[in-house]
């Protein structure tokens, strides 16, 4: 091969090189040299090459161009299983050394690309993968929190505690296999949408006082209703508990369930028939003027109670939940429909108020109607009382009163 060199040394062809840079017989001094070259392409040959001495792995460590150091990690991640296997202590020890440096880099996609080698492994030091856990960017921890084999209980605690990033909890509650100390601290510490993902876990192993602690809140977290319905197992209590507040259209769902007890079943199947509204001179009702006679009519028969809002809000039919809480209350239903324009939670608790109903309706009705948000959501007192004093909501009935200016 003529190997013509420059003024400086180099080999003056790059693709012969890049040939040097890559192979596995090139002597450790050139390969060193190689690791210094002005081409990228050359350098990333060398990072790749599996016989590059340690002190030429540091150097490439300190590499200019994040794509080099890159691949050098993804090297080094893929030799680490092999060399503990083979307890080649001195190769080990100038691996780990160089990921340690990797692992700090400031470039994110150098430590994705250790990550991305090492998220499944189970033969690499634990320490490694609980600072690839611990990393602020999701692109680096997730895979290693949703898959590595070696976090342990305490490490997954401890990122829940710590939580790097506001997507660390959903990392967790997505791991396979959870057991019900770590499901129980997600509940305990975790936002909705993390426990949301812990109820689509169907791996996830979550105590059954757990469970019915997170159904008695479903009724207002509406998004956690399909999973709890489709949860691998569920007690006969917390089926029948969650056949009263689902919305209508999960209640086939529980009653498909192959693990409902014959008395659970025929009692979800009792409560379909009880929330079935009766029949409706001129068929069923659609209009607002149809809604809002309906409802006079089950109001004049005493039969417009607590129930029928929950119907409404469980089938989704907001005309109906604001017609009926329009009669309730004896606000117009042009007031009702003013509240929830303003998408005022103050105002439609007033409302659920002065019909005489409790705050398990003033949330389904900040839910349901005002289509607010559970951050912005007015929550009941500890005792389940309302937040604001009698006074506070006569006032707003009164503002909504007042013509718009």
């Amino acid at each position: 091969m003529d190997m013509q060199t420059s003024s400086s040394g180099l080999v003056a062809d790059e693709a012969v090189r890049i040939r040097l840079g890559a192979s596995l017989r090139t002597a450790p001094d050139i390969l060193n040299n190689l690791a210094l070259d002005p081409s990228l392409t050359v350098r990333a040959a060398v990072a790749m090459n599996r016989a590059a001495s340690p002190a030429t792995d540091l150097t490439l460590a300190r590499d200019a161009d994040e794509r080099v150091r890159a691949f050098l990690a993804q090297k080094l991640a893929r030799l680490l299983p092999d060399l503990v296997a083979s307890e080649q202590a001195s190769a080990l020890d100038h691996v780990l050394a160089v990921l340690t440096v990797l692992v700090e880099d400031e470039a994110t996609r150098v430590r994705a690309s250790i990550t991305e080698c090492v998220k499944a492994m189970s033969g690499i030091p634990h320490a490694l993968i609980v600072r690839l856990a611990q990393d602020q960017s999701v692109s680096v921890s997730d895979p290693v929190i949703r898959l590595s084999p070696l976090l342990t209980d305490g490490d997954l605690l401890a990122l829940l505690t710590t939580l790097p990033h506001a997507g660390a909890a959903r990392s967790v509650a997505g791991r396979s296999g959870l057991s019900p100390t770590v499901t129980d601290a997600i509940v305990a510490h975790a936002d909705h949408k993390a426990i949301r993902t812990l109820l689509a876990n169907p791996s996830a192993s979550i105590r059954d006082a757990t469970l019915d602690h997170l159904i008695s809140q479903a009724g207002v977290r509406t998004d956690w209703q399909e999973p709890l319905v489709t949860r691998p197992t569920l007690s006969p209590q917390a089926a029948a508990a969650l056949s009263s507040i689902v919305a209508a259209h999960f209640l086939d769902k529980l009653l498909a369930r192959a693990d409902l007890p014959p008395a659970i079943a025929a009692e979800i199947r009792s409560r379909v028939e009880a929330i079935t509204p009766p029949p409706f001179a001129g068929g069923i009702p659609g209009t607002d003027g149809e809604l809002l006679e309906m409802s006079r009519l089950l109001h004049a028969a005493g039969a417009l109670d607590e129930a029928c809002l929950i119907d409404a809000a469980r089938r989704c039919d907001r005309r109906r939940m604001a017609a009926q809480l329009s009669i309730a209350s004896g606000v117009p239903l042009a007031l009702v429909d003013r509240a929830v324009c303003h998408r005022s939670p103050k105002a439609l608790i007033s409302i659920v108020w002065q019909a005489g109903f409790s705050m398990r309706v003033a949330s389904l009705a900040q839910v349901l109607l005002g289509q607010i948000q559970p951050v912005a959501m007015v929550s009941a007192t500890t005792g389940g009382a309302y937040p604001f004093s009698e006074e506070e909501m006569r006032w707003q009935l009164e503002l909504l009163n007042k013509p718009a200016s």
